[in-house]
């Protein structure tokens, strides 16, 4: 008999959700047909309560999402990754063996975001759906984006592109991953049929969103595109961003984002290559949008 797929999951949660963390935890601990090695990391928090087969990761400080999962990775073992935030859920009971087996039927399958529904049925944003041009929530494609929330993709991948930008802290490492699993030779997918649940949330639009919705935007290029394409993919956001942001606070802590992404430049930069910027441009999505 073949051995079950091995998964690591890594949970991050600051403490501050018990219930849905609980949730998301049972959700895995429930899965047929894999072994699941759970870690949950506590970003700024040390993990308590937690169920006897789940070990527990105390970081003294937050120190945000992609940092955060990063650091969940050494604790688990499994040639399979899954990342989950203490919000959301699995209600198939073979949601993990699903995605493992594509995993092993496709050898340039690099990375796997499922649909996202609000278990109360409210819509879902925009922002779910990881393209361009949304179209129907319910029609699988490639990934030009991600949302973050749950997210299944190979160690070897991980390991290839060096996980996530630890330094962004929050907003924009999605795409920065994805990006790198692009440029890496393999393609990262939205998996339209299968279904993860997570509250409709509307993201707080303060200060520190906005600076750092800027200065990643920034950091995101000057990481990863060719230096021709930096000023075309930052001149993109300046002009939606005019468009788009009308009070004026927020604008001025947008564009003392922007000052900061130029003013300091982030680690790691790996320059894009041409054929992945025309990978992505087929796929829907040329990396200057």
């Amino acid at each position: 008999m073949d051995a079950l797929p091995s998964i690591g999951v890594v949970v991050l949660t600051m403490g501050t959700r018990p219930e849905g963390l609980d949730a998301s935890l049972r959700s895995v601990l429930a899965q047929e047909g894999v072994h699941v090695d759970v870690v949950v990391v506590g970003n700024g928090w040390i993990p308590a309560g937690l169920p006897d087969d789940v070990r527990g990761v105390a970081l003294p400080r937050n120190v945000g999402i992609p940092a955060g999962r990063n650091a969940g990775v050494p604790h688990v073992a499994g040639e399979l990754l899954f990342f989950l935030d203490d919000d959301a859920w699995l209600p198939d009971l073979r949601f993990l063996a699903t995605l493992a087996a594509r995993f092993g039927s496709d050898p340039l399958l690099g990375l796997v975001q499922p649909r996202v529904e609000d278990p109360t049925g409210l819509p879902a944003p925009r922002r779910w759906v990881p393209r361009l041009r949304v179209g129907d929530p319910h029609e699988p494609g490639p990934a030009t984006a991600l949302w973050e929330g749950a997210v299944m993709m190979r160690r070897s991948v991980f390991e290839a592109i060096d996980g996530w930008a630890d330094e962004f802290f929050y907003a924009h490492e999605g795409i920065d991953l994805v990006w790198r699993v692009w440029d890496a030779g393999y393609v990262p997918w939205y998996a339209a049929d299968l279904v993860v649940h997570h509250p409709v949330i509307d993201p707080a639009r303060h200060d520190v969103y906005y600076r750092l919705n800027a200065r990643n935007r920034v950091w995101l290029a000057r990481r990863n595109l060719p230096v021709v394409l930096e000023p075309l993919y930052v001149g993109t956001w300046v002009g939606m961003t005019l468009l788009r942001v009308r009070d004026r606070e927020a604008l001025g802590a947008w564009f003392g984002g922007l000052r900061e992404g130029i003013a300091e430049r982030p680690i790691g930069r790996r320059r894009m290559k041409w054929r992945t910027v025309w990978a992505m441009t087929k796929a829907g999505r040329p990396p200057v949008i």
